[in-house]
């Protein structure tokens, strides 16, 4: 794995010109926790492997390759970065059935209610990723980030459910989550240094 250097502006996880840069040097790279740290808390909600699973904003992280290479095979990866898209259709064009798709998580192409799993594991992290007052955010960051939430209740089935993992704290991210179809619940991850699992089931 090529070391890349942390940005100097934050905002810049934002730009889709920072990340073609980017995946143009690295091979992989996971941010917080790996499939084996997630693996009882993405089984205990994710009731078959034959779910089909839509991964947002997959970056070249190996999550999907390890959940692929443990028996979920209906995984449809999106990414607004036509480089790593590329490089991970190459990389995993053995693991038959999995999907690489160039797409805006917040302008999703796909039918409503075409899922049973969404799937987040920092890309709304970058979203976020602002100079501004994190007690008190910005109309647009506000609105970046509904657009996403908006779009996962629009593709999740009934019962459907939205895994999001993150650093960031129940007080800074769940009421930008929170929707009349469903109750964010929150688990943690890690010991010194914590991590949130939020998982929220779409009602009808």
């Amino acid at each position: 794995m090529v070391h890349v250097e942390v940005p100097a502006d934050p905002t810049a996880y934002k730009r889709q010109e920072y990340w073609e840069e980017r995946y143009a040097k690295e091979e992989s790279f996971d941010w917080f926790k790996t499939y084996s740290d997630l693996k009882p808390l993405l089984n205990e909600h994710i009731k078959s492997k034959d779910a089909r699973i839509l991964m947002l904003g997959c970056g070249n992280s190996t999550l999907s390759e390890d959940m692929y290479d443990d028996g979920y095979h209906n995984i449809v990866n999106i990414d607004f970065s036509k480089t790593v898209i590329e490089n991970m259709t190459q990389k995993c064009k053995d693991r038959v059935g999995m999907e690489w798709i160039e797409m805006d998580i917040k302008d999703l192409k796909f039918e409503g209610g075409s899922f049973d799993v969404a799937i987040d594991k920092g890309t709304m992290d970058a979203l976020m990723c602002d100079r501004g007052d994190v007690w008190n955010p910005d109309e647009e960051l506000i609105r970046t980030v509904a657009q996403e939430v908006d779009e996962v209740v629009r593709v999740l089935k009934v019962g459907g459910q939205f895994l999001y993992i993150t650093f960031g704290q129940p007080h800074f991210r769940k009421r930008h989550l929170e929707r009349p179809c469903w109750t964010v619940q929150i688990s943690t991850l890690g010991d010194a240094f914590h991590y949130f699992f939020y998982h929220m089931a779409k009602q009808g």
